[in-house]
């Protein structure tokens, strides 16, 4: 498939997405939590997410705050969004991390954000592109699978979708594209039985091919 092809199919497919969904906004661009959200966000739903994040944000606002507060609290406010005590932990430690290394500032260079525990390159590009508006893809599970499923790319893992996106996708549409696709995946296009009778974007998908 020629590139010039590939990138017409992409704004296509994003401009259909963006005319059928409100995809998951974070409450703002401080860095601190645009890094907490992402952590809460996953393995789970956008609700989830937004529910333990519009919670856990009442009580807190820096890296600070976090380490002033019982670890059960911060458990039990986060519940709602699964796996909430290794989520807790790890928000805990990044928060440490970032008193004592940063002055309670989250870096803005990738290098230094894949140095705290439990941040992957996922999370690390969440924060680049939401928080500091930087050219970077998030690629999940629901981006790379969809990518792959529509015939955008052929990879094998993550990193390498990311880098394949990042040849046909326009960077005007790099942040975006995760939030479309990761709304997208869990309402039609699921890893089992993906909904492909209701799907918007069907006629453009190799798998309908």
């Amino acid at each position: 498939m020629k590139r010039e092809f590939t990138s017409s199919k992409v704004e296509k497919i994003i401009f259909i997405l963006q005319s059928n969904y409100k995809p998951f906004e974070f409450p703002d661009q401080d860095p601190f939590k645009v890094l907490v959200t992402t952590i809460l966000s996953q393995r789970t739903k956008d609700e989830n997410t937004a529910l333990s994040s519009k919670g856990f944000f009442k009580i807190v606002n820096s890296p600070e705050d976090v380490l002033k507060i019982d670890p059960e609290v911060i458990e039990e406010i986060i519940k709602p969004c699964g796996f909430y005590k290794v989520k807790a932990k790890r928000i805990i430690e990044i928060s440490k991390q970032l008193v004592e290394n940063y002055e309670g500032k989250v870096p803005q260079e990738r290098e230094e954000l894949l140095k705290f525990k439990g941040v992957g390159r996922k999370t690390a590009n969440a924060v680049l592109a939401f928080a500091f508006n930087k050219p970077a893809i998030v690629v999940d599970t629901h981006v790379h699978r969809i990518s792959n499923r529509l015939g955008l790319v052929k990879s094998k893992n993550p990193e390498q979708t990311e880098y394949e996106l990042s040849k046909i996708v326009p960077i005007k549409y790099w942040a975006l594209i995760n939030k479309l696709f990761v709304i997208h995946g869990q309402k039609i296009c699921r890893p089992i039985n993906p909904k492909c009778s209701e799907c918007k974007i069907k006629d453009l998908c190799e798998r309908n091919i």
